[in-house]
């Protein structure tokens, strides 16, 4: 079954409420999507939100890519060597992250199709649901409690919240979140590479009661000797996020292992191929996985659902992404109920296009 043809559009989705990290704050984002129509009239869905603080790319370098010459990477070529087709696109667009997910994810969805098999089952389902975390920005107590408030009600046990500007204050909101929710939820801190070692040690040392259960990257890439030197009852904690792009750096970070935790995302790696190169990497050392998301739409959220699910060793996702848009292009996809997610049976991603 031959590729007919291909259509990449870019769209600016507001978020449903802004919200604060230790960089910036964040109102909208920037979406590629990418369809990929096979010669029976079956749609591939693929999209990409990348972060161009951390992997270089935005979406125009996204988009021109995919207008420019996506066409002849794939068009009349057959679906079933997509994954070929994906080696190709990881060979020719090597510092640009978004554009490969954007074609790794719209062919693995066309291909499950045209095969009739769920993407999780073609590499082998290890998972059938997990709880997600939510995320809380940085923000006062009063607000941070309010919203916390909020995921109860809806049924979510797990939250993540933004840290990294000032420890007391993150600190103090943890510890509110304790007093108030008791044991209901369980907690995650996102430092976004706001801290140093001082502070790294000094958060750790006042909340070590507050069963934290992991902390995302406090220390910007690069800190890695510095990270490797903290205690190991910290560093078993600590999920590598900013400073794990690719199979190449997963490789680098096992060395003397300065984080016990992979936070592996789509958006940075390219996909779901070169995700599970990263997996079969940490699995050698006993590393965890994480899996995450930037603001994303439900095509590239789905994605990342359907390859921690095929891992075994699978213990925390973050993919609330597109929770927080106030619109999408793709429906279908997971399935969220009282904070789990699952996949439902269906071919490819499940994906459909909003008309």
């Amino acid at each position: 079954m031959k590729i007919k043809g291909i259509n990449a559009y870019k769209k600016s989705l507001p978020l449903k409420k802004p919200y604060t990290i230790a960089r910036t704050v964040v109102s909208s984002v920037e979406i590629v999507f990418l369809e990929i129509v096979l010669e029976n009239g079956m749609v591939g869905l693929g999209s990409s939100s990348t972060d161009e603080d951390v992997v270089g790319e935005n979406a125009d370098h996204t988009l021109a890519d995919l207008t420019q010459d996506g066409a002849a990477l794939l068009v009349g070529k057959n679906i079933q060597s997509f994954f070929g087709l994906i080696q190709e696109a990881r060979r020719r667009y090597p510092l640009h992250p978004g554009t490969q997910a954007a074609i790794d994810l719209a062919l693995h969805d066309a291909f499950g199709k045209w095969a009739g098999v769920a993407v999780v089952d073609f590499y082998g389902r290890h998972h059938t649901e997990l709880p997600t975390s939510v995320t809380i920005g940085i923000k006062g107590v009063a607000e941070t409690l309010s919203e916390a408030k909020g995921y109860k009600e809806l049924g979510f046990k797990v939250l993540k919240v933004k840290t990294g500007l000032d420890v007391a204050e993150d600190v103090e909101r943890i510890y509110k979140l304790r007093e108030t929710f008791g044991t209901h939820f369980i907690i995650r801190v996102d430092a976004n590479t706001g801290y140093g070692i001082p502070e790294i040690l000094d958060f750790a040392e006042q909340t070590k009661t507050l069963h934290v259960e992991l902390i995302e990257q406090p220390l910007p890439p690069g800190n890695e000797d510095a990270i490797r030197a903290l205690p190991e009852s910290i560093r078993g904690k600590l999920a590598a996020d900013e400073s794990l792009k690719n199979t190449r750096s997963a490789i680098e970070l096992c060395e003397g292992l300065p984080y016990g935790i992979f936070n592996i995302k789509l958006m940075k790696c390219g996909g779901i191929a070169a995700a599970l190169e990263i997996a079969t990497v940490a699995r050698q050392f006993d590393v965890r996985l994480f899996w995450g998301c930037n603001d994303e739409s439900i095509a590239s959220i789905t994605g990342a659902l359907h390859a921690a699910f095929a891992c075994p060793h699978t213990q925390y996702i973050d993919l609330d992404g597109s929770l927080d848009l106030a619109e999408d292009f793709v429906e279908g996809g997971f399935i969220l109920k009282e904070g789990m997610m699952r996949l439902p049976e269906a071919p490819g991603l499940g994906l459909r296009h909003i008309m």
